[in-house]
């Protein structure tokens, strides 16, 4: 369970942060908080609604629910992947998504399972370090923007600083895209920023070796803080048209114990 500081604390620690997150918010944070105006819409660990995975696993001997919805000008998708950490240091997670083009009167689909284990366990103003294994079967919901492939892996790091006030998320991995039979390099950089005990502000920028990277920021609130979130996210690829942009909505469910 991630330590959160109070909320004055928080508060005097975020003036000394700002600086470090200037850079990576600036484009980003202003198209979200523009969205977020237009549609009146009013998480802490990393996962929903990163893309770039942390070196966290979900509680012992319990199991955990992402679920979120993504569109864009012209699809849809939805998304459920439960996972369950059986052992204490194996997460496994089974799931997938579905998704529907306009003017289509079907829905496509994939089917994920991944692996994840840590080497180190994250702590407040620690780091973190784990791997993580998974294939999808029938990748076509966007697996450019999930960083999925066929096959694929990747090593978590993550890092704390000022007692979790700000979190780190880095990935390094390879997938293999059986269509096209390339192998590509993957990569991810994301921050959290724990404003108090609810708010969370997220961004985080990730891509492969082969196509043009992508982005999104966005907004976690702990609704029973450990237990359940809810979150909205901004984002699109570099350079792309305004097609390309979605908004993301999600919940994470992780009850303390269940087995």
């Amino acid at each position: 369970m991630k330590s959160v500081a109070t909320a004055p604390r928080n508060l005097r620690r975020y003036a000394r942060s700002a600086a470090l997150l200037a850079a990576p918010l600036a484009a980003p944070l202003a198209s979200l908080l523009a969205a977020a105006v237009l549609a009146v819409a009013p998480q802490a660990q990393a996962a929903r609604p990163f893309v770039t995975d942390d070196a966290r696993l979900t509680t012992a001997g319990s199991c955990q629910l992402e679920a979120w919805t993504r569109r864009y000008s012209n699809s849809l998708e939805y998304w459920a992947l439960p996972a369950c950490n059986p052992t204490g240091n194996l997460e496994l997670t089974v799931g997938g998504g579905v998704a529907s083009l306009a003017g289509s009167s079907g829905w496509s689909d994939d089917y994920a399972l991944q692996a994840k284990t840590l080497f180190r366990k994250l702590a407040p103003n620690g780091w973190g370090i784990g791997a993580a294994i998974g294939t999808i079967r029938h990748p076509s919901v966007n697996p450019g923007p999930n960083l999925m492939g066929n096959v694929y892996a990747y090593v978590p790091l993550s890092m704390s600083f000022a007692d979790d006030l700000l979190v780190v998320h880095t990935n390094a991995g390879w997938l293999h895209d059986k269509a096209s039979g390339k192998h590509q390099g993957t990569w991810g950089l994301g921050t959290e920023l724990n404003l108090d005990q609810h708010w969370t502000l997220i961004t985080e920028s990730y891509g492969n070796t082969v196509d043009t990277p992508y982005w999104q920021a966005g907004f976690r609130y702990s609704v029973i803080p450990g237990l359940f979130q809810v979150d909205t996210t901004l984002g699109r690829q570099y350079g792309s048209n305004r097609d390309a942009r979605w908004l993301s909505f999600g919940i994470r469910y992780t009850p303390d114990k269940l087995f």
